[in-house]
């Protein structure tokens, strides 16, 4: 059978995931998880429970989702004070 010559589409997401991990691989390679929950993970991808595994995801999606934002409304918030003028007096 012929090799079909329409490449597949990339997947944004996947190339994105692999930019983030040659990027802060490292970094998140030394970060430990809870204890427990490599094991977890395992047991999960074992059983081929992938809609478990989403849910993990979606859950972490959203967890992140709302921390950029938070920092993104606090950043957008910050406003330089002005310094009161030092006064020469002295109590």
């Amino acid at each position: 059978m012929p090799k079909s010559t329409t490449s597949t589409p990339a997947n944004p997401y996947a190339e994105w995931f692999e930019q983030l991990r040659a990027e802060y691989g490292e970094q998140l390679g030394a970060m430990p998880l809870p204890d427990g929950l490599p094991e977890h993970l395992r047991g999960l991808i074992e059983r081929g429970d992938e809609e478990a595994i989403q849910f993990m995801v979606k859950l972490a999606w959203q967890l992140g989702t709302q921390v950029g934002y938070a920092a993104g409304r606090r950043e957008e918030g910050r406003v330089q004070m002005p310094q009161p003028p030092r006064s020469k007096v002295q109590a």
